[in-house]
């Protein structure tokens, strides 16, 4: 919470978004979709396996079309996954992307 009084519409602006995707993730070419997916949508970020089996990262890009990944994120995904469920937080508006490109970092 805590509303700011920002003038932007819902629809306009940059957004930057951390992500947490729960459920069968990891060795189901779920980072490579997902840097796919996002190119698709112009979006910039990165995305990482981590050591307790879920995959994470951070989404930049124009408002809507960081609220079509996170749908993807969380009912779509790679073809052999199973997502259980996604997290999304740390959301905030940004002046500019903080990233060139979507990454897959190791």
């Amino acid at each position: 919470g805590g509303g700011g009084g920002a003038a932007m519409a819902d629809g306009d602006g940059l957004l930057s978004v951390d992500y947490e995707v729960h459920g069968k993730v990891q060795g189901v070419f779920f980072r490579k979709y997902t840097q796919g997916e996002a190119k698709r949508l112009g979006l910039v970020g990165w995305v990482r396996n981590t050591s307790h089996g879920t995959v994470q990262g951070q989404i930049q890009g124009p408002t809507a079309r960081v609220r079509e990944l996170q749908e993807w994120l969380r009912k779509i995904g790679s073809p052999q996954s199973r997502i259980s469920r996604a997290e999304f937080n740390n959301e905030k508006k940004i002046e500019a992307l903080e990233h060139k490109e979507f990454q897959i970092l190791k």
